[in-house]
């Protein structure tokens, strides 16, 4: 059984907060994250990358720069994202902030028609409707961004009363780390280093691991008398050292949930630590009868349905980005099986502006 990476986890949730400061994940995480000023990857084991750019975090330095009202720039993302492989296309997309109600976004017209200038010069249109606050870009806005990115650049989206800017700040950086993970350096189709190499030398696409899920009980829930479950708290705190509320002296004990899963085993969980914004529950894999032998799978948790345990949390309080992970329970061990972030807390759109995996699996039910 392996634990979750607890640092890589925090580590994970503090990126998603905070922009400005390069950061890769720990050795042995999957996948690559990276960030350098306002624009971050996220790079799967699928080799699939993803950048993600945003408007300037540190004030515009454009004097005639619209403002959200109160000195900050509008917020406006852009997303690139690339399979991994020779020859492939790069998809852009571009989302305007709708950080929810009684926001900037409620005084916005039904159907806005955004001129994209990048340098002074135009490079078509977008079209952005009410609650449709993402769109595809036109490939050859796409390809018209990506070769801006790699020098200093003005580029806007405006219809002539406000004008949303995407910083360039980063930008070169994310996108040179991109084609390094990918093996593009030196081909004709690396964003940021061009050169002669053969493209059929690009690192191919890795397939996703396939992870069958094992059939659980519906009716999960066991009761076990007082003392019972005290053995087992005490089992459990050898395996709790994350767990304030199981080892420190003074925290009152708090319920201990224990559900059937198969194979003999069972799922043990408990309330292992709270935060401003966040609640975590640590789970183990434990056995029926004693030796209970607790395994820990995570003490990051957010929930748990039919099999699968959810490490869902908040980046910060309001919610407008989250860290992501999964474990899914495949009859002997609970199977890491997603990973990732929904990008920084930029104010782009509540519950996150994108998905930023580093680590995806194709999970299948039983007899699938």
């Amino acid at each position: 059984m392996r634990s979750t990476r607890n640092a890589a986890f925090l580590a994970m949730l503090a990126a998603c907060a905070t922009t400005g400061a390069a950061a890769i994940e720990p050795a042995g995480a999957p996948g690559v994250r990276f960030e350098h000023g306002d624009w971050e990857l996220a790079c799967d084991n699928t080799r699939t990358c993803r950048a993600a750019g945003y408007h300037s975090t540190s004030g515009s330095d454009d004097d005639d720069a619209e403002a959200a009202g109160n000195g900050e720039p509008l917020p406006v993302s852009v997303l690139f994202t690339r399979k991994a492989g020779p020859n492939e296309a790069v998809r852009g997309e571009f989302q305007i902030g709708n950080p929810g109600a009684d926001q900037t976004t409620d005084q916005l017209p039904q159907r806005m028609t955004l001129a994209m200038r990048i340098n002074g010069q135009a490079h078509g249109k977008v079209l952005i409707e009410q609650g449709k606050w993402t769109v595809d870009l036109a490939p050859a806005q796409t390809q018209a961004l990506l070769s801006s990115l790699t020098r200093r650049s003005r580029i806007a989206w405006t219809d002539g009363t406000r004008t949303w800017r995407l910083s360039d700040k980063g930008a070169a950086a994310v996108l040179l780390k991109m084609d390094e993970f990918q093996g593009r350096l030196g081909t004709p189709g690396a964003l940021a280093r061009k050169g002669a190499r053969d493209e059929k030398t690009v690192l191919p696409p890795l397939p996703a691991p396939v992870v069958v899920a094992a059939a659980v009980p519906r009716q999960d829930l066991v009761t076990w008398p007082k003392a019972r479950l005290d053995a087992l708290r005490a089992a459990l705190k050898t395996q709790a050292e994350d767990c304030p509320v199981l080892t420190e002296p003074g925290e009152s004990p708090n319920e201990i949930i224990v559900r059937r899963l198969s194979g003999g085993k069972l799922l043990a969980s408990t309330l292992c630590w709270r935060g401003a914004s966040n609640t975590g529950d640590a789970y183990w894999v434990i056995n029926a009868n004693p030796p209970y032998a607790p395994e820990l799978v995570t003490s990051y948790g957010a929930g748990y349905d039919a099999g699968k345990i959810d490490g869902s949390q908040k980046g910060r309080g309001m919610g407008d980005c989250w860290a992501f992970e999964h474990w899914t329970w495949d009859g002997k061990r609970f199977v890491h099986t997603n990973l990732g972030n929904s990008g920084a807390c930029n104010g782009i759109a509540p519950g996150g502006a994108w998905s930023l995996p580093t680590l995806v699996t194709t999970v299948r039910k039983p007899g699938a």
